[in-house]
This record gives structure tokens, C-alpha cells and sequence, in this order.
């Protein structure tokens, strides 16, 4: 939660930055939205990154429904600022939609979730070490790298590094667990690996000054 709270306690004209923060932030208050208009809820704490996107941005609540405006407004900045696709989305309507049923299934549900981002995240860095060096002008050649690497985690079976092969194997199981394809791991790890490219120079200049 440490990334939410540092994204909303930012000002308004802060938050509407492109950055890594903003991106997790904006796919967590969908994912949350998309629960509350499937379950019906009503109690706004019961999904907190909604309640924060919802007061700082003065989204309406549409027909009386929690979460109708505040899908549709994250949604439309996901695609506007970042180019997310429909199939992107559609993906997580399906899972949602497959895996919470009840309220009970939620927070097993978003436990699950994190531990596959987190870990895929980790992987993918490991994994593409150097590649991350590339200019941001080569994004085809980037988008490439990254499908490929997606890719073998979901299908390789033998890594030489046995931290490497554990944390793929777990990677694999969240993935057929949660129901999310090759193409939205692609998608989702190239826009942050995107972001964070033009992050580290603002972070280590600042070290340096120190």
C-alpha cells in the first residue's frame, strides 16, 4: 500500500504525472472498481484505492452504483496516458469476474494478484538486466525483449539459477491461477518497464548531490 498512499497523499497537479506509481496505482483503483460493480458494494472503505481516486479526482457516483464512474474514469486514463488496450482490461473483467463471486473471495483474490505483479516484476528485472539500458527510442525492439522474456517464464522449465527457476514456477501458477495471458503480462510489464526508464536519472542525480 506504501506506492497508493505516496501517490494520493501527492497534490493534484502531482497525480496527474506519468510515472511507475501512478500506473500500479490507476490498475489497482480498476481492478477494485470492477469488484465493487460486480459485487454491488456499498461500504467505499471496503475498497480504499477507490475511495482516494474517487475524492481526489471528484469522480460521481454513477446510477447509484460504487465503482461505474471510477471504472470508467481509470480506465480511460490508463488508455488516454499509457495506450493500454481493450484487451487489457477485458482480461481483468474475466478474471475478476471468475475469481470473486463473493466478498470472502476478494482479499485472497488481491493477495494473489500482488504476489504474481511483484514477483513477475522481479523476475523480469533479473531476467532483463541489461536490456533495460537500451534507449527508450528502440520501443519495438524493447516490446520485443519483453514478450520474449514473458514468454520463456511461462514456458521454460529449466533455468541454470535455482532462485530464477523457483520464483518462474511461481510466476506460472499465479498466471493459470488468476487466468492472465502471455499478452497481458507483455503489456503490463513493458509499460512499467517503460515508466521506470524515465525515473533512475532523476533518483541518482539527486544521490549525487547528496
Amino acid at each position: 500500500m506504501g506506492i497508493i498512499a505516496r501517490l494520493f497523499n501527492r497534490n493534484k497537479e502531482q497525480s496527474s504525472g506519468k510515472g511507475v506509481e501512478d500506473f500500479i496505482s490507476l490498475t489497482r483503483v480498476y481492478f477494485q472498481s470492477v469488484i465493487a460493480v460486480n459485487l454491488g458494494i456499498t461500504n467505499i472503505r471496503f475498497i480504499p484505492d477507490v475511495a482516494n481516486f474517487k475524492r481526489l479526482f471528484k469522480i460521481p457516483t454513477q446510477g447509484g452504483r460504487l465503482g461505474l464512474g471510477e471504472k470508467s474514469a481509470s480506465r480511460k486514463m490508463l488508455m488516454n496516458d499509457y495506450g493500454i488496450s481493450e484487451n487489457f482490461f477485458k482480461e481483468i473483467d474475466a478474471s475478476v469476474k471468475k475469481h470473486c463471486r463473493t466478498q470472502a473471495e476478494v482479499q485472497s483474490y488481491l493477495f494473489l494478484y500482488q504476489g504474481f505483479s511483484n514477483d513477475l516484476m522481479m523476475l523480469v528485472g533479473n531476467l532483463m538486466q541489461w536490456k533495460f539500458r537500451v534507449p527508450s527510442i528502440f520501443k519495438g525492439a524493447l516490446r520485443t525483449m519483453t514478450e520474449k522474456t514473458v514468454h520463456d517464464i511461462c514456458t521454460k522449465t529449466v533455468w541454470k539459477k535455482d532462485d530464477v527457476h523457483k520464483t518462474a514456477m511461481a510466476v506460472r501458477q499465479y498466471k493459470e491461477r488468476l487466468g492472465y495471458s502471455e499478452q497481458w503480462m507483455t503489456e503490463y510489464v513493458y509499460n512499467i518497464m517503460m515508466l521506470a526508464k524515465k525515473e533512475p536519472r532523476n533518483k541518482d542525480n539527486n544521490a549525487e548531490k547528496k
